[in-house]
């Protein structure tokens, strides 16, 4: 069942670039954290920037469709979602859930204990936040009272303000439930209402283009303002004292208004690139945040001359779904991407602060920044369909080359400086209609080498931009066809090329005059993907094949067949293994290369447009239709037990995954393993593989090799001021030389059954020492191995050094020490311990032990067994090396 749900080595992880949609932002200010929030919805979730510095701070979870509207208050962050409101906390904790419409709700406002709802088919609805129950419900015809837009006014008591779209403005008191009062309006759609500063005064911006300043008290308009830049779509007052207000435009741009002079002070042109969605001025801050649906989050501070706004941070992502993403660091942290936006954006896969944009494509970037007011560009260049890069020389000069759509000439960008570059390279002698197709930036980032449709290849240089030369005689080109793929090795020495022609060749990279080697191919080649570090490259068909070539030998050592439309993308995994594919049938495929044989493959809602496994292997970034983001798919073989296997695609369904979502996906515990294993038990080491074998221990290195310089430990450790005594335990109960003050309970266990108190105290033995003595059998000195493993050095230097018959001990005790020692090397268990264990004991008790026949005795058996257990080992260690040197002289 596992084949049927899930991939076998890729996992949905999380998306990258999303940032805000039509929904208008919501602010909330936190007082304990001294800082306002902006809460943004991103399809089915909304996260929550702090505004000091732009940070994610929370994703909420997931709705059942894609946010219609939303609003806030001190307590909660209200969303919508299809025909149902919900109530969170903290930005991530789901609290309350309103039911009730019967159609998606598209206006929501928290007022007080209540909460406000209207749905698309006029309904209002009032809701108990606690209590989650219906208050108050009122239904307006939908052809005499369409409701646009919601609004309290200050000091006007349990009083709401509705806008229409008939241009009517109603004044209810919703806790009678009766109609106040109605204002007859300008026969205009009401696009927003907002609060002035001033009592009784609100703005109104109509969908003519108007902007008028009503005092609801006299009904009367104050003062009327023309907007000449598109219809109003949000508008706000300046919070800090400044008589300002400020509307944004349909089209992008963000005009300041003097309410004093009422004349216009300052404008921000193209603010945005779609439609503002949302425009707040922060209170008792000359700060103001914009989002809008070109999935932009922008604060803007009031410090210019004029009194208009500078932007100050800005948080954005792709306008128009991303078509092109390359891994260009060998960290794989960041990417970049390419949209039909016509913008470069670096994507940061750790944190989404680092993400940057690099601008767009520009012929001309400082007429650009020229232009007249509300002009559009006419140095806009078409959206980016390739790019290579280079990192090598990134501090010097340009390190990434891109190509447009439809345009021979291929501009540079500087990942360093964030920017696009200085040289538009194009050839010498170029056709009318010829366009470039493919290209690649050298491993060492000198050059690019272009491809054209027409069959030229060109080389130019990436630091002064200057044509360095072109593939293919005087009047004969490369191919004869397009070329369709470009690649160099490593080293620089070869180029391959691709063409329509259905030819691949093979040239000197200095020689640029014929081709050292031609290879015919079998099917026509879309694109290429070399991996130069293998030596592989691997050729798109257009029968929906690949092949791989290998550039050495200069013959093709794999083909793979599976899929059933275009391929859109192909790359390489880290260590030449893999080859991952993309196609139209909306299909992902894994082929492992050594075996040529289909491994993995999974299927997607929307095709994938372009893919790039991360250069550690953790993460495969993919682009697909219609979708702003970048999507992660994290590799389970990093982290999981995953068993590979070939798969035969006309016999298995094809598993449908969903895109990975802004939260990051909790591993369904039913599916951890992609074969059915059973009930295999949990496999545990065994504490020795085999009894001819030596086994260490566990133990760390200083519990064993400071035992022989517990004198220079010591040393270095002492102390310069003086301990402070601890006080002292009762003197009869023994304690264990530990860090932490632990009494020693084992010797009222082993005297449980006696009645009788023996008089212990009269003993110099040690607890350890007392226990070796009664030793009898190997169980026992087994009991006493375990004791001494868990001392601490110094504790087993005091117990060792104990035992001489002048200090307390005797030839007896020293004797059973040593027995311990033999039952250790005959088990070939804790190896070292009982080396290091005999070196403490021979260091302390040399004159002892020459002077005591039943000692010197001892000590030879326990020659003996140490010397039968090293030769036993240093057999197998020599007859391993002599295997190792045959295979390499092989």
């Amino acid at each position: 069942m596992a084949e049927k749900s899930s991939s076998r080595i890729f996992t949905g992880s999380r998306v990258l670039g999303y940032v805000s949609t039509h929904v208008p932002f919501v602010p909330r200010f936190i007082k304990r954290r001294g800082e306002t929030l902006l809460c943004t919805s991103v399809g089915k979730w909304f996260h929550t920037y702090g505004c000091n510095n732009f940070r994610l701070l929370s994703i909420s979870g997931e709705h059942p469709g894609p946010i219609t509207c939303m609003s806030g208050d001190n307590f909660h962050v209200y969303t919508a979602s299809e025909n149902d409101i919900f109530a969170w906390r903290r930005g991530c904790e789901l609290k309350h859930v309103y039911k009730g419409h019967n159609a998606p709700v598209h206006i929501l406002m928290p007022f007080g204990a209540h909460l406000i709802s209207i749905d698309k088919e006029n309904v209002l609805k009032i809701f108990d936040i606690k209590d989650e129950t219906e208050f108050l419900e009122l239904l307006f015809d939908a052809k005499q009272f369409q409701i646009t837009t919601l609004c309290h006014p200050p000091t006007y008591l349990n009083k709401i303000l509705l806008g229409s779209e008939q241009g009517q403005l109603q004044l209810w008191n919703i806790r009678t439930s009766k109609l106040v009062y109605t204002f007859q309006g300008w026969k205009s759609r009401i696009n927003a209402v907002e609060s002035a500063p001033a009592i009784d005064v609100v703005a109104i911006a109509l969908a003519n283009g108007k902007v008028k300043l009503h005092n609801l008290r006299y009904d009367k308009t104050i003062v009327e303002f023309v907007h000449d830049w598109g219809q109003v779509s949000s508008l706000s007052f300046r919070l800090d004292g400044a008589p300002v207000m400020v509307t944004g435009s349909t089209e992008g741009h963000i005009v300041m208004w003097d309410l004093e002079e009422k004349r216009v002070m300052s404008q921000v042109q193209s603010a945005h690139s779609a439609s503002i969605a949302g425009l707040q001025c922060l209170m008792s801050e000359p700060l103001m945040v914009t989002n809008s649906k070109d999935n932009s989050l922008k604060l803007w501070i009031f410090d210019m001359p004029d009194g208009g706004a500078r932007l100050l941070r800005r948080r954005e992502g792709h306008a128009l779904p991303p078509n092109l993403v390359m891994h260009c660091e060998p960290t794989g942290r960041n990417l970049l991407t390419a949209g039909q936006d016509r913008s470069l954006h670096i994507m940061n896969t750790v944190t989404e602060t680092f993400n940057k944009s690099m601008g767009k494509a520009s012929y001309n970037r400082k007429q650009a920044k020229k232009k007249k007011r509300f002009q559009k560009d006419k140095h806009a260049m078409p959206p980016i369909t390739k790019l290579s890069s280079c990192m090598q020389r990134d501090k010097q000069w340009d390190s990434i080359a891109s190509i447009h759509r439809g345009k021979y000439l291929v501009t540079t960008w500087s990942y360093n400086k964030i920017r696009m570059g200085e040289h538009k390279l194009q050839p010498p002698k170029i056709g009318k209609g010829i366009e470039a197709t493919c290209l690649t930036v050298t491993h060492c980032g000198n050059f690019v080498l272009i491809g054209y449709s027409d069959g030229q290849v060109h080389k130019f240089n990436m630091q002064s931009g200057i044509h360095r030369g072109c593939y293919g005689k005087d009047q004969t080109f490369a191919h004869k066809g397009a070329v369709r793929g470009v690649e160099t090795d490593i080293c620089n020495q070869r180029v391959v090329t691709a063409g329509a022609d259905d030819k691949l060749k093979f040239w000197r990279f200095k020689t640029d005059i014929t081709p050292y080697h031609v290879l015919r191919l079998e099917e026509s080649v879309t694109m290429t993907k070399l991996n130069r570090d293998s030596g592989l490259l691997a050729l798109a068909n257009e029968d929906f094949t690949i092949t791989l070539v290998d550039i050495d030998t200069m013959t093709v050592v794999r083909n793979f067949e599976g899929h059933l439309g275009k391929i859109n993308s192909i790359d390489f995994d880290s260590q030449s293994r893999w080859l991952i594919s993309t196609s139209m049938d909306c299909t992902v495929c894994t082929w492992d290369i050594p075996s040529a044989q289909l491994v993995d493959i999974f299927s997607v809602e929307k095709p994938c447009t372009s893919l790039s496994m991360s250069p550690t292997g953790d993460y495969l970034a993919t682009t697909h239709i219609s979708e702003l983001g970048v999507f992660l798919w994290a590799n389970r073989l990093l982290y999981d037990r995953v068993f590979l296997k070939p798969i035969d695609r006309k016999t298995i369904e094809v598993p449908q995954l969903k895109l990975p979502s802004s939260v990051t996906e909790k591993p369904d515990l039913e599916d951890i393993g992609t074969i059915d294993l059973g009930e295999e038990p949990e496999y545990k080491s065994p504490e020795q593989i085999s009894s001819e074998l030596i086994t260490l221990s566990n133990q760390p290195t200083s519990r064993w090799l400071n035992l022989l310089h517990l004198d220079v430990v010591k040393r270095r450790n002492k102390p310069k001021t003086q301990l402070t005594v601890p006080k002292s335990a009762p003197f009869f109960l023994p304690t264990i030389p530990s860090l932490e003050l632990e009494f020693d309970l084992e010797k009222d266990k082993d005297n449980r059954e006696t009645k009788l108190l023996i008089p212990d105290s009269l003993s110099t033995l040690s607890v350890f020492a007392k226990k070796l003595v009664n030793c009898e059998d190997q169980e026992d000195y087994n009991g006493c191995i375990e004791k001494l493993t868990s001392l601490a050095p110094a504790a087993i230097e005091a117990e060792v050094s104990s035992m001489a018959p002048d200090v307390g001990g005797s030839i007896d005790l020293m004797r059973r020490f040593l027995e311990m020692l033999v039952v250790m090397l005959e088990s070939n268990k804790d190896f070292e311990l009982a080396q290091s264990y005999l070196s403490l004991f021979l260091k302390s008790h040399a004159k002892v032990i020459s002077a005591s026949g039943e000692l010197r005795n001892t000590l030879q058996s326990i020659e003996e067994t140490a010397a039968r257990a090293w030769s036993r080992l240093q057999s197998h260690l020599l007859y391993n090396i002599c295997v190792v040197k045959a295979l390499k002289d092989m």
